[in-house]
C-alpha cells in the first residue's frame, strides 16, 4: 500500500491537488490494496484485525508526512513512510500553515489534519495553545465530540467548513511559561515550540539564554531543526518581522556552529 499510494501522490501533487483534497484523494488508491482480501490483520498485534478506522489513520499519516516532506525539502523531497523527522504537534503547524497561513481557516480541514497527526484540535487549541477559536468554532468541538462515527464526523467536517474557524497564534501570542520547556507531565517538547520560544529569547536580546536553550536542547546539530528554520523562513514573504527574526537566527547559528561561543551582539 505505501509503494502504491506514494506513486499516487506524487502523481496528484503533480496535478496541482492540495489541501483536505489531497488527503481524501489518497482514499481511493490505499483501498485497493485494504479490500483485495476478506481480512487484514496486523502485523504488530498477531489475530488482531485492522479496523477501516486504523486503515484510514495509516493512510491519513502517510499522506501527512509526504505534504510536510515537501515542504521541509521545498517541495523537491519526501520521506520514507514510517520515518517522518518531526512530531505531530510540529507536523500539524506545517500542514496548517501550508494552506492557510496565520489566517482564520475552516474548523473541518483543522480537525482532519488533527486527526490524520493523531491529536484533535481541543489539543492544539487548550493543551498546546497552538490554535485559537473564531466563529463556531466551540459549537463544532461539543458536535464532533458527541459523535460515534469519527471518520464520518471527519469526512462531514471537512466538506461543510465545521461550523467554525481557527488560526495559528503567531510566536508571539504564545506566552504560556512552559512554552519550549520541560514540565511536570514529561510530555515531548514539539520542535515548532522550541522554535517559537528561542524567537522569544531572541527578541529580548539575552545572548547566554539563546545559547543556553540551544545547548540544553541540543538543537545546533539538529538538521531537521534547521530545516524547519528554513521552512518557515520560505512560508514568509520579504520584510516581515518573522522573516527577518529567523533569518538572523539562522546566520547566528551558522556563525557559531556547534560551538557556545557568541559574536558580539544578536544583531
Amino acid at each position: 500500500m505505501e509503494s502504491s499510494i506514494t506513486t499516487k501522490l506524487r502523481d496528484f501533487w503533480d496535478a496541482g491537488i492540495r489541501g483536505p483534497d489531497f488527503i481524501w484523494a489518497a482514499t481511493g488508491p490505499a483501498l485497493e490494496s485494504y479490500s483485495r482480501y476478506p481480512a487484514v490483520k496486523k502485523a504488530s498485534e498477531p489475530g488482531a484485525l485492522m479496523s477501516v478506522t486504523d486503515f484510514l489513520g495509516h493512510v491519513r499519516r502517510i499522506v501527512v508526512d509526504f505534504v510536510v516532506g515537501r515542504v521541509l525539502s521545498h517541495g523537491q523531497t519526501e520521506p520514507t513512510p514510517g520515518d517522518h523527522p518531526l512530531d505531530d504537534v510540529t507536523t500539524y503547524y506545517l500542514l496548517h500553515r501550508n494552506d492557510f497561513g496565520l489566517k482564520e481557516a475552516p474548523a473541518g480541514p483543522c480537525i482532519l489534519y488533527a486527526v490524520s497527526c493523531g491529536l484533535s484540535e481541543r489539543e492544539l487549541a487548550d493543551q498546546y495553545e497552538l490554535l485559537a477559536r473564531s466563529g463556531g468554532a466551540a459549537e463544532a468541538e461539543d458536535e464532533d465530540a458527541s459523535g460515534d462515527d469519527e471518520d464520518g464526523d471527519v469526512e462531514e467536517a471537512s466538506s461543510s467548513g465545521g461550523g467554525g474557524k481557527y488560526k495559528l497564534k503567531d510566536w508571539r501570542a504564545r506566552k504560556h511559561r512552559s512554552l519550549g520547556m520541560e514540565t511536570a507531565s514529561g510530555r515531548a517538547i514539539p520542535l515548532i515550540d522550541q522554535v517559537h520560544k528561542l524567537m522569544q529569547l531572541w527578541v529580548a536580546g539575552d545572548v547566554v539564554k539563546v545559547n543556553d536553550y540551544l545547548d540544553s536542547r541540543a538543537l545546533r546539530r539538529s538538521q531537521v531543526f534547521a530545516q524547519l528554520i528554513q521552512a518557515l523562513i520560505e512560508m514568509n514573504e520579504q520584510g516581515v518581522e518573522e522573516r527577518s527574526i529567523l533569518e538572523r537566527l539562522q546566520n547566528y547559528l551558522r556563525s557559531v556552529g556547534s560551538t557556545a561561543q557568541a559574536p558580539l551582539g544578536l544583531e
